[in-house]
């Protein structure tokens, strides 16, 4: 298995680390551009958090949920502590309502939120990352255009093969939000995989509602626990 937990963390807390939190006018083809200047000057560290960001603006395609992020924390702990509260607050009945200042976010760490066994976390990791590509197909189909500069990044970037295969495969699969809903193996995993989805996806957008419902449906999710994740994720 690759290092799924550490991509993960790359994908969504290191994101900031070439965007700054903020696409601005440049674009996602600037951001590109941006990091691939940065990468000459990198360890091995530095280029892993790089690739996880041009991957995050890939997968977004300029214009998603997960670029706007001032997250400062990585992607397990980010999903894992949106989920955790969520859930808290929903069986706690509490109400939904907008909460000012900035998100602190609880580190549920031992619980099926946040495994702290490494081997049980990156298979957790492996899994919110699929989820999290096949959300990103939501507004339609990633087109040959959009698919040939997917790869070339990933090809050019070293990743580990088993993640650009991980990344291929799911691109290449037909959305199916049952597919992904069978990938939670409990209701904690259920709620961090419809975050995940969140963070991945405009859910403003007609196709994107549409695919966030019937994973909601296939989840199993109670209309009130989708109520908080979706109040949860917005603050982000």
């Amino acid at each position: 298995m690759f290092n799924a937990k550490s991509l993960l963390d790359s994908v969504i807390g290191q994101v900031n680390q070439v965007t700054g939190g903020k696409i601005g006018a440049q674009g996602a083809d600037g951001l590109g551009q941006k990091a691939k200047e940065m990468w000459g000057g990198q360890s091995a560290l530095g280029k892993g958090a790089i690739a996880g960001g041009l991957m995050g603006i890939l997968m977004t395609k300029g214009g998603r949920k997960i670029l706007g992020t001032g997250a400062k924390v990585g992607g397990a702990a980010l999903i894992g502590g949106l989920a955790y509260q969520a859930f808290q607050d929903w069986q706690a009945g509490k109400a939904i309502t907008a909460e000012p200042g900035p998100l602190t976010l609880p580190q549920p760490q031992g619980t099926a939120f946040l495994p702290t066994d490494p081997a049980q976390a990156n298979d957790l990791s492996a899994r919110l990352l699929q989820a999290m590509v096949a959300a990103a197909k939501a507004d339609g189909h990633v087109t040959a255009d959009e698919r040939a500069r997917i790869d070339g990044q990933l090809s050019a970037l070293g990743l580990e093969a088993e993640a650009s295969a991980l990344i291929a495969a799911e691109l290449d699969a037909p959305l199916d939000p049952g597919r992904i809903a069978a990938l939670a193996r409990n209701e904690a995993e259920a709620a961090e995989i419809y975050a995940a989805s969140l963070l991945a996806v405009d859910s403003d957008g007609a196709a994107e509602k549409g695919y966030l419902a019937m994973l909601a449906a296939r989840l199993k999710l109670d209309p009130g626990l989708v109520a908080h994740l979706h109040a949860k994720v917005a603050l982000v």
